[in-house]
């Protein structure tokens, strides 16, 4: 436990080009992100769902305040890895937390990023048509 004005749980967490760096504090449920609420961040609800998972898979829906800073990638990644910072940082606030979260896999870095492009092709697999003559 981190201790500032408040004290808090921190975690780090990954996803494609994204890093999140949360803070879990004990509170009502509010979740920030990047100094904007979660609703104005995601237009999307199953982006909020994906950052609420670790929370519905512990029992603690409305015991932690959440306060992330959010950098690199697009908003899937992004939700992904307030995720998985999400749930290396209950596991700090009680150990009991982790097998659910392990078992659910949101301790686990995904380890998929984009493939690179080669040469002579237009993207990583896309090749130029050609028609039969």
């Amino acid at each position: 436990m981190y201790t500032s004005a408040k004290p808090y749980f921190y975690g780090t967490g990954r996803r494609k080009k994204s890093v999140a760096r949360v803070r879990v504090y004990p509170g009502t449920g509010a979740i920030t992100i990047n100094g904007r609420d979660i609703d104005e961040y995601f237009g999307l609800d199953t982006m909020k769902l994906i950052v609420n998972q670790p929370f519905e898979v512990t029992g603690n829906v409305g015991k932690f305040d959440i306060v992330a800073n959010v950098t690199g990638g697009g908003f899937s990644g992004q939700a992904g890895a307030i995720r998985h910072g999400l749930a290396r940082a209950l596991v700090l606030a009680d150990e009991a937390n982790k097998p659910a979260l392990k078992a659910a896999g949101f301790l686990t870095r995904d380890p998929r990023m984009k493939e690179r492009k080669k040469y002579g092709l237009k993207a990583a697999r896309r090749a130029s048509q050609f028609s039969k003559r």
